[in-house]
């Protein structure tokens, strides 16, 4: 293995931030000595992809495009290698309505919500649901689009505001609190991080402004609510078939009630994101967590080629 093919950029919202990541991940992989190419995910890529013909791709793409299932898709028909995980379990995550159906479903739990269509042009009343309000696009990561709502007034204008930009909105109870997140790495169950936010929230701004948030690892929390933290995240990941790693995020409210918002299948590896920290909290450096998931999705390919040469050789002989 010596080729490493980076997808990163794409036309999503979260572009910039996927860019970072790449261009962390494609530092590092060339500090390793590996032969690594950045590529952008546009319609050039599978040509592009073709002529460099990498061993394994990893995927820093974000959102729309590159955690909903479409970039794997077209590995998957190329027959490359990818990091992260698969078609179906990113399709399932990056929907927040598909993912709190089956949350509920599981007994996990997760704020009460409700999801509106906005693409009818008819705005929507408020729902049955207790002010304040967390209004959010239903495939959008990194908070983008996340707006509180508090008064009836804010509700009006939100919806406007969101009939022009998307089709369906996610709406759920606004649970106060303290932030945390997950992360979940091939199976295992890293140090729990609380997100101490400057804004209101732990929104855009927050994750990827320098000094707009911090991250306390492990969380100051006892053992106890660390453990079940822990548990609702690895059982998250097994729940949306996830594979390698993912992140989930959870608010746990002032009466010591956690509640899971949403995973995230391709968490972001910037200067600023937690999933880094989490393992570094444990001696896992950040160029050693890029190879790890590098290996692990060569294996993968490794072992598939093999199984369908077995596969040839037995019908041969047969």
């Amino acid at each position: 293995m010596k080729r490493v093919a980076v997808l990163m950029g794409g036309p999503s919202s979260e572009r910039e931030v996927s860019i970072a990541t790449g261009t962390g991940v494609l530092q590092a992989l060339q500090s390793l000595g590996y032969e690594a190419q950045a590529f952008d995910f546009d319609h050039r890529v599978v040509d592009a992809l073709r002529a460099f013909a990498p061993d394994v791709v990893f995927n820093a793409l974000h959102g729309i495009g590159g955690e909903d299932g479409q970039a794997q898709a077209i590995l998957e028909w190329m027959g490359l290698p990818y990091t992260g995980s698969t078609i179906q379990g990113c399709a399932m995550s990056m929907d927040k309505h598909i993912t709190k159906k089956l949350l509920a479903a599981e007994g996990l739990p997760t704020p009460a919500w409700d999801v509106f269509d906005l693409s009818g042009g008819t705005l929507p009343l408020l729902p049955g649901l207790n002010l304040p309000l967390v209004v959010k696009p239903v495939d959008e990561g990194s908070s983008v689009g996340v707006t509180i709502v508090r008064t009836h007034d804010q509700w009006k204008d939100a919806m406007i505001a969101y009939s022009e930009r998307y089709g369906r909105v996610l709406v759920e109870e606004y649970v106060g609190g303290r932030e945390f997140s997950v992360p979940v790495l091939f199976d295992e169950v890293l140090p729990v991080v609380e997100i101490v936010a400057e804004d209101t929230f732990y929104s855009y701004e927050a994750k990827y402004k320098p000094g707009g948030s911090r991250h306390l690892v492990p969380a100051p929390i006892g053992e106890d609510l660390t453990a079940r933290l822990q548990v609702l995240a690895l059982s998250t990941h097994r729940l949306m078939n996830l594979r390698d790693y993912s992140r989930t995020d959870i608010l746990v409210s002032k009466e010591g009630r956690p509640y899971i918002l949403e995973v995230n299948t391709l968490p972001g590896l910037t200067p600023t994101s937690i999933l880094p920290d989490a393992a570094r909290s444990i001696g896992i450096s950040y160029e050693s967590l890029v190879d790890r998931l590098v290996r692990a999705a060569y294996q993968r390919g490794h072992e598939r080629q093999r199984s369908s040469s077995l596969k040839g050789g037995s019908t041969q002989g047969a």
